[in-house]
């Protein structure tokens, strides 16, 4: 374990993607060890990534692209103003209604966060918001994407676990909405020290809003109404939202959909690359640790210092803040769950409530410097100083980490909805 760590830290100090570093230390390894073949690193890699559940991820990934280049993001926002933009601070609470439903389709945090950025953050500066309130809520509010299903964060968290996708869904649903209270609340809050301007609710306008934004309304229903009613799996809810995507786009925009559609797959492929790419260093990896049996040597070491579940819990929260500053969601998820999951099953913690707990860590990591990505995605597409997105960030984060601290010690709130369903089917 130590050669892997020496050679993935250098790695990583000199700059070198995390994906590259860790199969790189899992492979110098194998090379020295005798009892190993080389091409067991190919083998690992490629068994790891062809499991069907993962092909859920591009196929959100995708959809989330297509919503945004065929304007129906757009509809969702628009929506949302109609709705809610009446209340103090309403087109800051709107920005995060429209977070919630297109969390509810594409499942990228950082695809929402740029997406949001184009839409929202102009109308807010226009309307009297302050640069960094304006990039600071889009930052954050894009992280709800990774609680509301489908997440691309707790799918990948169920097949390194062997954990239900279905239930680990169904638990980000109320850790997800008391994210985006806690938004609203806090930009309710700021929006009436600083005395915003709001506007004036429009029955005319709501309605009209209401029948355009019926097309973006009509995906999440689909797609959520047929995963939790037994109708498609994840993979399949995925396949459905680009299918809905393309049919829409190639109806509405026609030619100039049909130019840009190759353009937007491209997008949607890059990033589709890193995820996976990361996603089979980590099958090398677990390989590794599972024939050397690191999990168990680790499991035991815990085990004997005594630690309570509580007390593995706020250190593994610990850890997981701390990694958020350095790495992405996906890497931290990869990286310490094959290895944390065995000791938190010995201390009896149950999956999913360790799923959601640790969904809400990475979460929060999305806007805590120097990497977190949605800062970065919000000052480079708004072109606002990153220190300006960072500042904004405040105290939304401080509403995240409370909603943390809730669920570590209230699990009902996340193991509660995917208990019902279990009871409801076997009825």
């Amino acid at each position: 374990m130590l050669i892997v760590g020496i050679v993935a830290l250098v790695l990583l100090v000199i700059g070198i993607p995390i994906g590259i570093a860790l199969s790189a230390g899992s492979a110098v390894y194998i090379f020295i060890d005798p009892l190993l073949e080389p091409s067991v690193i190919f083998r690992a890699f490629f068994n790891f990534i062809s499991k069907y559940s993962l092909m859920a991820i591009p196929l959100f990934i995708y959809a989330g692209f297509l919503m945004e280049r065929t304007g129906l993001v757009a509809q969702l926002f628009r929506f949302s103003d109609a709705l809610v933009g009446w209340l103090p601070g309403g087109f800051g609470v709107a920005t995060v209604v429209a977070c919630v439903l297109f969390g509810a389709i594409s499942g990228s945090s950082v695809a929402m966060a740029a997406a949001m950025s184009v839409i929202a953050i102009p109308e807010m500066t226009k309307r009297g918001y302050p640069p960094w309130l304006a990039a600071g809520l889009v930052a954050t509010a894009g992280g709800i994407a990774m609680l509301i299903p489908p997440s691309i964060i707790l799918i990948l968290y169920g097949i390194v676990t062997e954990t239900s996708v279905v239930r680990l869904f169904f638990a980000g649903v109320i850790p997800g909405l008391l994210l985006a209270l806690g938004n609203i609340l806090s930009v309710i809050g700021i929006a009436w020290l600083l005395k915003l301007p709001r506007g004036t609710f429009e029955g005319r306008r709501l309605w009209k809003e209401s029948k355009l934004a019926v097309p973006a309304l009509g995906m999440p229903v689909i797609i959520l109404g047929g995963l939790y009613g037994g109708l498609f799996t994840p993979t399949e809810a995925g396949a459905a939202a680009c299918g809905y995507a393309l049919l829409y786009g190639l109806i509405v925009g026609r030619r100039q959909f049909v130019r840009d559609l190759l353009p937007t797959t491209c997008r949607a492929l890059n990033l589709t690359a890193v995820v996976l790419f990361l996603v089979g260093s980590v099958g090398v990896f677990q390989f590794l640790a599972a024939n050397l049996y690191w999990p168990q040597t680790i499991t035991k070491m815990v085990v004997d210092w005594g630690l309570t579940p509580l007390g593995f819990i706020f250190a593994f929260m610990g850890v997981a803040l701390v990694l958020g500053m350095f790495v992405d969601g996906v890497a931290i998820v990869l990286l310490t769950v094959p290895v944390v999951f065995p000791v938190a099953w010995a201390l009896k913690i149950d999956p999913i409530h360790l799923g959601i707990m640790l969904t809400l860590a990475v979460e929060m990591g999305v806007v805590t410097p120097p990497v977190g990505l949605n800062v970065f995605a919000v000052s480079g597409v708004s072109k606002i100083p990153v220190t300006e997105v960072v500042k904004g960030t405040i105290p939304f984060f401080i509403g995240d980490l409370l909603v943390l601290i809730l669920v570590i010690f209230f699990p009902a709130l996340a193991t509660w909805l995917p208990n019902l369903l279990v009871v409801s089917t076997f009825k």
